[in-house]
């Protein structure tokens, strides 16, 4: 295991790449777990992001194995070799590539909407990807960029084979990985984190490197105070924040949640800083009687919203509260504690009724998202939206499962959020925090 997460993975090839900065360059990442890494890559060569759209075509009786892919602007790739181990006729082949150019077309809508991509032409072009195993995307995307015209293409993985560059054919002019181990079976062997990449993520991280005028948001690794174990956090702080919001984590999960993260970066891109970190540690994390001790979980958020009322950076910032699952319990019984001065909760999928008697103390405006499809939950937010002496509302994400994994539901999440917050934060300071 190489890699803490995708951003862990992007930081460190980032540092692998320092000899591209002051060049003309663009950084491209593959949905989508290449984007999360491709970020970090554009943040530290000061590029523009934007996405590379190519799809694998997978083995239908196998459909992790690529027998090829295909890519914007009609590029198509074929492993003829892997086509024929595998049986695959050729009506077989043809309805997996229809198929897949279908999803090639609705994310160039969800990721770009009406927006034109970046200009390749002339231009350096860095394509990244999370890892690279068979090659057949790297070698469509590739060609793409080409096709683009790009002048130069560099094409940059956090993990790959040993003999990966030998698949790639010269296709790229540059190579760059950060580790080639012998013994590879598959990417997500070597992250610790590697949960799915949500599409809403993707597009934050791409509205926010597009946006004219976006904050710049300093971003910094923390350890927090919290009276026991030291606990590691990131913070992101963008110019002029009009407030900073702390995520209280769901059971099972930390400050690498894939969801909470992209919910954190469009708070981000509005202006608002976060703070994401682990309420356990390691060796509490496998204790189910900790995960679900939800006095001890929110006394630790309130010594960490005690922190960063200290911090220099943070100290004259309102702040609030985004609890997930059992991580909303937590939030909830920290806004009632007396002398609390959160300003704002919100809830996503969240189990309010874990706070008990606790959420008629609550005074901070309370915001309770459910998706629709999850009814046992949505009815326990019901029931506890009964109990809260404050503002609050609910708001029902339809056809959302617990996960808010269906498409369009996490972005609703966030512009909720987001809505939610700024309206009880103010504008950012020199902005209006949209």
């Amino acid at each position: 295991m190489y890699f803490a997460d995708r951003v862990d993975a992007g930081r460190q090839l980032a540092d692998r790449l320092g000899h591209l900065r002051d060049h003309d360059v663009v950084v491209l990442g593959l949905p989508r777990g290449g984007v999360p890494v491709a970020a970090e890559v554009a943040e530290a060569l000061g590029a523009p992001l934007d996405v590379c759209l190519v799809r694998k075509l997978g083995v239908p009786s196998r459909p992790e194995l690529a027998m090829g892919a295909i890519g914007e602007g009609g590029v198509r790739v074929v492993n003829d070799e892997i086509v024929r181990g595998g049986g695959v006729t050729a009506r077989e082949l043809e309805a997996v590539e229809e198929r897949e150019r279908w999803v090639l077309a609705d994310r160039a809508r969800k990721y770009r909407g009406s927006r034109r991509p970046v200009p390749l032409e002339g231009r350096t072009v860095v394509v990244v990807d999370d890892g690279l195993a068979t090659g057949a995307t790297a070698l469509a995307a590739c060609r793409a960029v080409r096709a683009g015209g790009a002048a130069r293409i560099v094409l940059a993985v956090p993990v790959a084979p040993r003999d990966w560059t030998a698949r790639l054919g010269g296709e790229a002019d540059e190579t760059v990985a950060v580790h080639t181990p012998a013994g590879f079976a598959a990417v997500g062997q070597f992250y610790r984190e590697f949960d799915q990449t949500p599409d809403a993520e993707v597009v934050a991280l791409l509205d926010r490197s597009r946006a004219e005028g976006a904050p710049v948001v300093r971003e910094s690794s923390v350890r927090i105070q919290t009276g026991g174990p030291e606990l590691p956090g990131d913070l992101a702080v963008p110019d002029g924040a009009a407030g900073l919001v702390l995520f209280a984590h769901g059971s099972g999960s930390g400050r690498h949640s894939p969801r909470n993260r992209a919910v954190a970066a469009a708070l981000n891109g509005a202006g608002l800083g976060t703070l994401l970190f682990d309420l356990l540690t390691e060796a509490e994390a496998a204790d189910r009687a900790r995960v679900f001790d939800t006095p001890l979980l929110a006394e630790r958020l309130a010594r960490a919203s005690a922190w960063v009322a200290a911090w220099p950076e943070t100290a004259a910032l309102p702040r609030g509260y985004f609890g997930a699952s059992t991580g909303a319990a937590a939030a909830l019984w920290a806004a009632a504690a007396p002398g609390d001065d959160v300003a704002a909760v919100v809830s996503r999928g969240g189990r309010p009724d874990l706070a008990g008697e606790r959420l008629a103390a609550v005074r901070a405006p309370t915001l309770l998202i459910v998706g629709g499809s999850d009814s046992l939950v949505l009815d326990l937010n019901r029931r506890a939206q009964e109990l809260l002496r404050c503002e609050s509302r609910l708001e029902v994400v339809a056809g959302a499962g617990h996960l808010f994994e269906e498409p369009g539901a996490l972005e609703e999440v966030a512009e909720l959020a987001t809505a939610w917050f700024t309206g009880r934060f103010g504008p950012a300071a020199g902005g209006d925090g949209q």
